[in-house]
């Protein structure tokens, strides 16, 4: 009698050790990290290595650079003391960056949702877009990852990559600039 293979409980073939030996060792000197295998009601799930651990970048935030508006008259005694401190003049400066910003052509695109952000589907593949590309309305533009969830975010119209505000990888906030579009 030829040896007969045991039954898993709704009557179809069951997983036996050699059978899982054999896949394990089918899976060795390759690339293959993770193996599902169902046969009847039972299931094989197989994962080798650890997963990839997120890379994540800190970056110093910009420091304001002091921008003259408009040439000083000529200092007299008074007015040097005056403004013989510093600090007030970083709050000037920040007004005329920001109304650079808004002067640069063009539509920003934010992120709906608090997570990651991601430039590429995955990390061997190329980033969706770069400074430069040409986009159409519901092209895909990164992916912001939050709760184990990949959400694709689109282009809600035509343009020109002029800029991107994010790094590869990094923590987003709701509202935050992820790109900014020119028109074509």
């Amino acid at each position: 009698m030829a040896n007969k293979r045991p039954q898993d409980a709704k009557g179809g073939e069951a997983f036996t050790l050699d059978d899982v030996t054999r896949l394990v060792e089918s899976l060795e000197g390759t690339d293959v990290r993770s193996l599902v295998w169902a046969r009847g009601a039972e299931k094989v799930v197989i994962r080798r290595g650890q997963a990839p651990v997120p890379v994540t970048q800190v970056v110093a935030p910009p420091v304001p650079v002091p921008v003259a508006l408009a040439a000083p008259a000529a200092p007299t005694a008074a007015s040097a003391a005056a403004t013989a401190p510093a600090a007030p003049a970083a709050p000037q400066a920040a007004a005329p960056a920001t109304a650079r910003a808004a002067d640069k052509p063009g539509h920003l695109i934010t992120s709906p949702l608090v997570g990651t952000f991601y430039r590429a589907p995955s990390p061997d593949s190329p980033p969706f877009v770069e400074v430069g590309s040409t986009v159409k309305k519901g092209q895909v533009l990164c992916i912001v990852e939050a709760m184990k969830i990949m959400n694709e975010i689109e282009s809600d119209g035509d343009g020109k990559v002029a800029e991107i505000y994010v790094l590869n990888a990094t923590p987003v906030e709701f509202g935050e600039k992820l790109f900014r579009l020119e028109p074509l």
